[in-house]
């Protein structure tokens, strides 16, 4: 074989594959592109078309949820109930002054005065973390039968108040708590009343504290307003109607200061309310004087009848007594009558009763109010209509008396002989 001529084809062979081999790879880089233009042709797959705007809502939604919450109130009504507010305020100043003497019983430079300042800064930020975290801690709380969870503002700030007092007690306090309780007792109430006297914690600054710390502990909304408005205009005109503003007593002389929505609860108990008697009688008194006025004064008081001990026992008001006297003389003459004929029987005693009520000789009876002029005006009237007939309240009564009788006469002539005997023995011996 000729060398050039092989040489020749053998470079044709070589020029031919290579341009095989390119235009495959040509076709390779083709094809993908096709592919991928089919995939995502948006008239030949309507998901792609679908899916791009399903997408697109769901980054809108959060926009809208902003817009709501800038439309929402501004102006919030921070009016609490009045007394609840005032009881809390006592709270702080007495649970100071306990920490105070607790944290400097037995020191020799520190007094209970001293360390008052720092003491309430430590206290009124101690009360506020953790009112703000009750509500959690009292849903862990509950899950234990053991402990006892509070729902009264006055009393969950009462029991965080004696913790912070648990903290801030010393040793020697720890130790002689229990052996000097009664002098601690006045130590605390002397610091009271030196930091009132000093306007050391003025009421007006404990209440504000009060008002914070109820408003995080009252989760139910019972006892301050948790109203809230979109203008002042609209904030303004509910306080002037909210329930939990504070009024006053409108009694004369009460300067008792409440809220709204209890003006009739302490309307229904002030003791400087004029009210009409108990009694129903026709006076008008303060409502603290009344029990005095029903037991003494009133002429309604009821009072026990004269002839009470002899079995009249209808309670009668003092201003009614002639008026009973008048409609129950029948069963005042039976009972004076039953009284005086003790042996007769009931059904006898009645007929007499009605025998005298009906005399003419009656005139005046029921006038009389006292037992015993009763009983001498009915033995003169039964003198003048004649002897009473006992009935024998049974058969064997004469017999029975008649013996009573023998043995009485007996034991008398015994006596008589006896002092005869005894008076002869006297002469013999003078």
């Amino acid at each position: 074989m000729d060398p050039l001529h092989s040489n020749a084809e053998l470079k044709a062979e070589v020029t031919e594959d290579v341009r095989l081999n390119s235009e495959k790879d040509e076709a390779a880089m083709i094809e993908p592109e096709k592919m991928e233009i089919i995939r995502l042709d948006p008239e030949k797959d309507e998901d792609a078309q679908l899916k791009p705007e399903k997408f697109e809502d769901v980054q809108l939604q959060p926009e809208k949820i902003e817009d709501v919450k800038e439309e929402g109130p501004f102006y919030h009504c921070d009016l609490s109930d009045t007394e609840i507010v005032y009881k809390i305020s006592q709270e702080l100043l007495s649970g100071l002054a306990t920490a105070c003497v607790d944290n400097t019983t037995g020191g020799i430079f520190k007094t209970p005065a001293t360390v008052a300042v720092e003491i309430r800064k430590e206290m009124v930020e101690y009360l506020t973390q953790r009112s703000e975290s009750f509500v959690a801690e009292s849903v862990i709380l509950e899950g234990d039968s053991e402990v006892e969870v509070p729902d009264h503002p006055l009393d969950i700030i009462s029991l965080l108040i004696d913790d912070f007092d648990g903290m801030k007690r010393n040793w020697v306090s720890r130790v002689s708590g229990w052996l000097m309780s009664e002098m601690r007792e006045d130590k605390v109430d002397d610091f009271v009343q030196e930091m009132e006297l000093n306007s050391f914690w003025v009421l007006d600054r404990r209440e504000a504290v009060a008002q914070t710390l109820l408003k995080n502990v009252d989760f139910k909304n019972l006892y301050h307003c948790n109203m809230k408005f979109k203008s002042e205009e609209e904030l303004t005109e509910h306080r002037s109607q909210c329930g939990f503003r504070s009024v006053i007593c409108e009694n004369e002389g009460c300067s008792a200061t409440f809220s709204a929505a209890k003006l009739e609860d302490h309307d229904s108990t002030c003791p400087l309310k004029v009210i009409p008697c108990e009694q129903k009688c026709s006076e008008y008194l303060l409502r603290r004087e009344m029990d005095r006025h029903c037991l003494t004064a009133c002429p309604m008081k009821l009072v026990n009848c004269p002839f009470y001990s002899i079995g009249c026992h209808t309670p009668v008001p003092q201003c009614t007594i002639r008026e009973h006297f008048a409609e129950n003389l029948r069963s005042h003459l039976l009972c004076v009558l039953r009284f005086i004929h003790k042996e007769a029987s009931v059904e006898y005693l009645e007929q007499r009763a009605e025998q005298i009520k009906k005399s003419p000789l009656s005139s005046g009876l029921e006038a009389i109010q006292v037992l015993k002029f009763l009983s001498i005006a009915v033995k003169d009237i039964e003198k003048k209509l004649g002897p009473l007939e006992v009935v024998e309240k049974h058969a064997d009564a004469e017999d029975t008396k008649q013996e009573d009788t023998k043995e009485e006469n007996s034991q008398e002539e015994n006596h008589k002989v006896w002092e005869i005997e005894a008076s002869g023995l006297e002469n013999t011996r003078s």
